[in-house]
């Protein structure tokens, strides 16, 4: 007859793995009351919950961890039964082996049982991590949930927020040198801005107008990995390196509108989340802190993996620092206030961008027909921004800096949009307004030139991509 461990023998190999194999016969007795918590690094991260009943440990998979909060249930897939001998293993199962990754022990104690049947379980834990009483019910064929019943481990913890709109800067110049001392400068670097959000392994990336892309760069769910049971909000700029390993929008442009990269695009393009700000650690906001507390906080974590990082800051030399992004090709620096707290969703004077070149998010709201090669396509985009009375205005037109690729994206993304009328609020110049197809304005673009002109218009703009990650209504005068 098979007995309880029949199912986690026929899953292992001996010879292969250094987890505890126990041989047929008869089970150990124990004292029913000892219970571990393993961290497990397999394919996806997951904690393995055990208690000791009957001879081995009845097991349970948490995607999650133990919850912390009452109010909220973790899922908890019920797995074969293990060894005694497992609540002390950690080790690294290899690759290709069942649940092949590093395991290491996250909590271990003694439990007392309330309750034990085939539909539910009670117990209360006394570990160093896991203290408290916790039931785990039964969903169905292998699922579970575990609760925590009692009040929160941590009840002065803030939650993990759903959502924190990034602070952002306004454009100027670098501080006065009396006065430099009391700022930070970090490079600006050339990509979309995101907020990473890591709950307990799993991970979150929000852009700016609070569209999920996790999907589109899949690289940065390996910070659940590396934060394991740790919850923490980052805000950051996600960006693709060149053959010289300077930023590049152009390169990032390739996986800017792909939903789910095949493997050959991420080996192509990979893409690197800096992280700039840490606005949420461990049950703890970190918005009113000062700039140089989170700062400091966020240089803690150590985040230095092979798609992470983060980057360095200059104190109180501003000349330094632009000097510095003038020579590795950068767009310039941001002047950031050392005790200046973080201001989700405002454009703030705390924060001062200073920049080598203009560049300019454009919204589009037509486009003319092109000439020779362009001959049926679009010639080129006829753009605006809005004034300080949300009003849109037309601020001219490109026609360079496209590739042909890019070309075909926009017709595509421009067809649907059309409309009769111009979307402007102001008269668009009769040579501009001739012959244009008109669209309704959502999307966004960004282009680089050289001035304003007089009369509120871009200067040899040339066309440098879209931007999904903004929405129409962010592009606003900035200063």
């Amino acid at each position: 007859m098979p007995d309880k461990l029949t199912t986690y023998r026929t899953k292992r190999d001996q010879r292969r793995t250094p987890e505890p194999v126990r041989a047929e016969g008869p089970l150990p007795t124990g004292s029913d009351d000892t219970f571990v918590i393993q961290e497990h690094h397999a394919r996806r991260l997951h904690w393995d919950f055990r208690l000791e009943r009957d001879g081995v440990l009845v097991s349970w998979a948490l995607p999650k961890g133990v919850p912390d909060d009452p109010q909220r249930n973790h899922l908890a897939v019920h797995t074969e039964d293990h060894p005694l001998d497992y609540a002390t293993f950690a080790g690294d199962i290899p690759r290709g082996e069942y649940g092949g990754g590093k395991v290491t022990i996250w909590d271990r104690g003694t439990y007392e049982c309330e309750k034990w049947d085939d539909r539910e379980v009670k117990v209360v834990l006394h570990g160093t991590k896991a203290q408290g009483r916790y039931v785990l019910f039964k969903t169905d064929d292998k699922n579970w949930m575990i609760h925590r019943m009692d009040p929160p481990a941590h009840p002065e913890a803030d939650p993990l927020p759903e959502l924190v709109k990034p602070m952002m800067a306004t454009a100027g110049t670098l501080p006065s040198t009396d006065d430099e001392s009391g700022f930070a400068f970090e490079m600006k670097w050339d990509g979309v801005r995101a907020v990473v959000y890591v709950d307990h392994g799993s991970v979150r990336v929000l852009t700016r107008n609070d569209r999920e892309v996790v999907a589109t760069y899949p690289e940065l769910r390996g910070l659940g990995e590396f934060f394991g049971d740790r919850t923490a909000v980052l805000d950051g700029e996600i960006v693709a390196f060149d053959e010289q390993g300077r930023p590049s929008f152009g390169t990032l442009q390739q996986r800017m509108h792909v939903q789910r990269p095949t493997p050959a695009l991420l080996d192509r393009v990979p893409v690197t989340f800096l992280a700039f700000d840490l606005v949420h650690l461990q049950g703890r906001s970190l918005i009113k802190d000062g700039y140089a507390e989170r700062r400091a906080a966020l240089e803690q974590l150590d985040l230095d993996g092979a798609r992470w990082a983060t980057p360095p800051v200059f104190d109180g030399d501003g000349a330094a620092a632009l000097a510095a992004s003038q020579a590795q090709g950068l767009e310039g620096v941001i002047a950031k206030r050392r005790d200046a707290p973080y201001e989700p969703g405002r454009r703030s004077k705390q924060w001062v961008k200073v920049k080598h070149i203009q560049a300019r998010e454009v919204v589009l709201g037509g486009w003319k027909a092109g000439e020779g090669r362009r001959q049926g396509g679009i010639g080129s985009l006829l753009l605006g921004v809005h004034n300080e009375d949300g009003d849109l205005v037309f601020a001219g037109h490109v026609g360079t800096g496209f590739t042909a690729r890019m070309l075909d994206d926009i017709a595509a993304q421009l067809r649907p949009l059309a409309r009769k009328t111009s979307p402007f609020a102001d008269e668009v110049p009769r040579q501009h307004a001739k012959n244009a197809h008109w669209v309704t304005p959502r999307l966004v673009g960004e282009v680089v030139f050289t001035e304003w002109t007089k009369d509120g218009r871009l200067r040899h703009p040339s066309w440098r991509g879209l931007r999904p990650d903004k929405s129409a209504d962010d592009v606003v005068p900035e200063s």
